[in-house]
């Protein structure tokens, strides 16, 4: 009875292996090959080649920058968004010892301007950082975290309307034309 034991889990093994590679190779006969990309637009870090308009808003998410919380992680993070009234409003990281209850700088901005002004749309954002430890903003520009770019995307949607991206480093500024660039395989009101 033992080996009649052996022999069914053996049949059982070799049944599953058998209907694996079959449905594996169903799915490597369907297999496409997709590539993503985004277009960054690179600009001098002294903004030159920005509009007046874009190096105040990049100049704001500097300067707000020294408002941030962030004792747990020294990372100052400024972000300054502009609204399609002219106004900007800006925003810095906050954190928290339990750190999923902190924010960052991109939400903190997003949502002031979302729950103070909740029907002038968000055009533009400007994002800058850098450590203490180093006293001066990072040589490269900072992108918003995953989390950050479903809020802006989010914020497209609700507004329908992109909203640029501009990310400070003092080696240069990026631009993307829209926060979607950002996530391209993102999670929004379509897939309900």
């Amino acid at each position: 009875m033992q080996g009649c034991g052996l022999v069914q889990v053996h049949l059982l093994s070799n049944f599953a292996v058998t209907s694996l590679f079959y449905v594996s190779s169903l799915l490597f006969n369907l297999m496409k090959k997709t590539q993503l990309s985004t277009t960054l637009t690179h600009y001098n870090a002294d903004g030159s080649e920005l509009s007046e308009l874009d190096r105040r808003l990049v100049e704001r998410a500097k300067k707000i920058t020294q408002t941030s919380y962030a004792v747990y992680s020294h990372f100052h993070v400024g972000a300054a968004l502009l609204l399609e009234n002219g106004e900007i409003v800006c925003g810095s990281n906050q954190e928290n010892a339990a750190y999923p209850a902190g924010t960052c700088a991109e939400r903190t901005a997003i949502f002031y301007a979302n729950s103070s002004r909740p029907d002038v749309a968000p055009v533009a954002i400007a994002v800058a950082a850098w450590r203490e430890e180093d006293q001066e903003f990072l040589d490269n520009p900072i992108s918003p975290c995953g989390v950050c770019r479903q809020v802006l995307v989010e914020t497209e949607k609700r507004y329908g309307r992109p909203i640029r991206v501009l990310l400070y480093g003092r080696n240069g500024i990026f631009e993307v034309e829209t926060a979607s660039a950002l996530l391209p395989l993102r999670f929004d009101s379509d897939a309900l």
